[in-house]
């Protein structure tokens, strides 16, 4: 069952990042925003930014990793811990 949600949630969130592409959430902003335990939430972001399809900021924002170039420098991507 924990794979299936697992599974749920990243589709879920690839989901959105497709139909919003500028979007751009904090850890605490995604899981409120999708309602999700904070296990599931962390589980999911870094499966879906080691599959590279998100990158995690300096400043701690999640976003499209195609949409990266476009983003202040300020906003350097870094790697997730784990």
């Amino acid at each position: 069952m924990e794979a299936v949600a697992l599974e749920e949630t990243r589709t879920l969130i690839r989901m959105e990042y497709q139909e919003l592409p500028a979007l751009s959430l904090t850890f605490w902003q995604a899981q409120r925003l999708w309602n999700l335990s904070e296990e599931l939430c962390e589980r999911a972001l870094q499966s879906l930014v080691r599959e590279k399809f998100l990158i995690m900021t300096s400043s701690g924002r999640f976003i499209r990793r195609h949409d990266w170039s476009s983003r202040a420098a300020s906003s350097s991507p870094v790697a997730l811990a784990g």
